[in-house]
């Protein structure tokens, strides 16, 4: 009820501003105000428009596919599905006639209700990816458990009339919003081309100036604005009360401690997924490599059992979160509170398999949800046939692309071909300085001089270097980047002490360079113990 009279008051905003609108126009009417009056006729008209768009659009919300999601079929994932049933069945409810797999560490659901959720409909689960990889069994029943307990309670139904009132309102501000942008850069593209022609004929520049274009869309968007803000703060203590009953639900079905459990595990696999996404799944983007099929998504799972004492210590500590008005979720950590604080059930959470188990071929649907939700330029990158080879060549990649500016500085300075033997040659004939001239310089290294601009300058050389001798030994088959799961890559020369590596560098950009050292590298006389350099890529 308190949503219906929200969304109602919306329409009664929209008819308020047309009535505004309307009497003014008939005051200018009465008034005969001549040519400047039908000026602001036709203004109010344009204004109106997109509130009336916006008010009585034929659309209403509905549910679209996720982009990204991968339909599951049940005769690919009996088993999955099988869960799904059952967990209705306990739960009291129907069970979801579509199940997407997602690449997100969420799980959400969704009923294609109508009228306003007054006649139920078709209804949609989705369930992320990470979920499968990173949580057990009991602890994604859990999860589902909660997201069902939003069906029994009618949540989905008739949540069909929040989402009315949000599309309505952002439909409007949006239209309103955009128009004025429109007519903002359409002035500015006015005053800019007035400044050139002015500045063609020799004369001073001026500010560009747009005025008070859009400035009546801007006017007319913000009753909507404010009543939008108020609508979603009115809203969140109803949208609060749903997650508490839902996770009940969830306790009720999974027992406290798994529900405990998977409420705490959320967050951590929420940082690890993004941690891995970003520093292992795409490093060879830049590359144009991936790691092998079925690898993107599902290769989480080496980082959590690789990293599980440091993902242990998250799990003790719940998120702090900053608490907002127009929050319609309540922090994790009081939420996992209320729960823990419930009589004690009976059941204890003990390991109950990955829920990975529940597909029959995880590989397989990790890779077909590669297909449904990467780019087709990803897609279009060449896969690795491990992970062990993603890194090496992708850190090799970006090493030798990272030495070019040196290369290129070597060339202008000394007019040799920006090898490193070039590079070793150029820096023994005093040229070093000359090198570091042409290096690319932040604001601060191009505005110090003297000693100063040397110890802003050496770092980047040094590094540089290190890349440019790490790309030669690579080509040489001395060196090569290793996966570590657990740290940086690092790479590995088997010919040399990691600390002969460091000093060589050191001594070769030094204030009296010698380039000995990384001239014995190059011509190792015996072979020593394998020797392990951290990488300063910060990828891994």
């Amino acid at each position: 009820m308190r949503a219906l009279v929200l969304l109602l008051g919306f329409y009664l905003i929209g008819f308020v501003m047309l009535g505004a609108l309307g009497a003014f126009d008939w005051w200018i009417i009465a008034g005969g105000h001549g040519g400047a009056g039908a000026k602001l006729l036709f203004l109010t008209v344009i204004v109106a428009v997109p509130i009336l768009q916006g008010m009585f659009a034929v659309r209403g919300p509905r549910f679209e596919p996720p982009a990204d999601g991968l339909r599951v079929d049940e005769r690919q994932e009996p088993r999955l599905w099988a869960a799904v049933r059952d967990l209705a069945e306990q739960t009291g409810t129907r069970a979801p006639g579509e199940i997407y797999l997602v690449p997100h560490v969420n799980a959400a659901v969704y009923e294609k209700s109508r009228l306003l959720g007054l006649l139920p409909g078709r209804r949609v689960l989705l369930i992320g990816a990470p979920l499968l990889t990173g949580l057990d069994e009991a602890q994604l029943i859990g999860v589902l458990a909660h997201e069902f307990g939003h069906y029994s309670n009618a949540d989905t139904r008739l949540g069909a009339i929040n989402r009315r009132g949000f599309e309505q309102i952002s439909r409007t501000v949006g239209t309103l919003l955009g128009r004025s942008a429109a007519k903002v850069s359409a002035e500015r593209a006015k005053a800019e081309e007035k400044q050139a022609k002015r500045l063609a004929k020799g004369k001073s520049a001026r500010e560009v100036n747009t005025g008070y274009a859009g400035a009546s869309y801007r006017i007319a968007a913000r009753p909507f604005v404010w009543y939008g803000m108020f609508y979603v703060r009115v809203m969140r203590g109803t949208m609060r009360r749903q997650e508490y009953a839902a996770d009940l639900a969830a306790v009720r079905i999974a027992g406290r401690t798994a529900t405990a459990s998977a409420l705490r595990e959320i967050p951590v696999l929420d940082a690890a997924f993004g941690f891995y996404f970003d520093s292992y799944a795409t490093l060879g983007a830049g590359a144009g490599l991936l790691p092998p099929q079925g690898e993107v998504y599902g290769g989480l799972r080496h980082l959590l059992a690789a990293r599980s004492a440091e993902l242990d210590e998250l799990r003790r500590q719940l998120p702090e979160e900053e608490p907002s008005p127009y929050d319609t979720h309540p922090p994790i950590a009081d939420r996992v509170a209320r729960i823990e604080q419930l009589p004690d059930d009976g059941r204890v959470h003990a390991a109950s398999g990955p829920a990975l188990a529940l597909l029959g071929d995880p590989a397989a649907a990790f890779a077909a949800l590669e297909q449904a939700s990467l780019t087709p330029e990803a897609l279009g990158m060449r896969r690795t046939a491990d992970w062990p080879q993603l890194v090496h060549e992708s850190m090799a990649a970006y090493a030798d692309r990272s030495a070019e500016p040196l290369r290129q500085a070597v060339r202008d300075v000394s007019g040799g071909d920006g090898s490193l033997d070039a590079t070793l040659t150029a820096i023994e004939s005093g040229a070093l300085w000359q090198i570091a001239e042409r290096l690319p310089k932040s604001q601060e290294a191009q505005a110090a001089t003297g000693r100063a601009a040397r110890e802003f300058a050496r770092p980047r050389l040094r590094g540089m270097l290190s890349d440019l001798t790490a790309t030669e030994l690579i080509a040489r088959g001395a060196a090569h980047f290793e996966l570590s799961w657990t740290d940086s890559a690092v790479l590995r020369l088997p010919d040399a002490h990691a600390e002969d590596l460091l000093r060589a560098l050191d001594a070769a950009v030094a204030d009296v360079p010698d380039t000995s050292g990384l001239r014995r590298l190059l011509t190792p006389p015996d072979r020593v113990p394998d020797a392990v350099i951290d990488t300063a890529q910060g990828t891994i």
